[in-house]
């Protein structure tokens, strides 16, 4: 399976996922015009990747979000429902929500997030911006 790797504009975030190493991140602002529209084929890679795991293969994904705006935040629910979805399934699913000290607002969004999650691992990790 192909490597996902989608550039960070200043609208939207940087996306880069191997199924080889089974390491996903996301990293940056998301406010895209069209947040479905530049979010599809994130589902559809996902999906794909997920249903081609053996049982109990780990997959550890990073997120690093600076800024997620209304539609955004739908749309990452419905990411984590789908890591959910296959954590239930039975795959082992680490979540790193990594959030800046100084940055309330996504800590508290990770915290809302993970509220909403129970099978998979949801970790909050506090890393400084550079």
């Amino acid at each position: 399976m192909d490597k996902l790797i989608v550039e960070a504009t200043r609208s939207s975030p940087a996306i880069a996922f191997d199924a080889e190493t089974r390491q996903l991140r996301i990293c940056g602002e998301s406010y895209p015009e069209n947040a479905a529209a530049f979010y599809a084929p994130v589902f559809a890679w996902l999906k794909a990747f997920i249903a081609g795991l053996e049982p109990a293969a780990t997959v550890e994904i990073d997120l690093e979000i600076l800024y997620l705006n209304s539609s955004s935040t739908k749309i990452m629910l419905n990411l984590l429902d789908v890591l959910e979805q296959a954590a239930q399934d039975g795959l082992q699913i680490i979540v790193n929500w990594r959030y800046d000290p100084d940055n309330e607002s996504m800590l508290e969004c990770g915290q809302d997030f993970s509220e909403e999650l129970e099978a998979l691992t949801f970790n909050l990790v506090e890393h400084p911006a550079p």
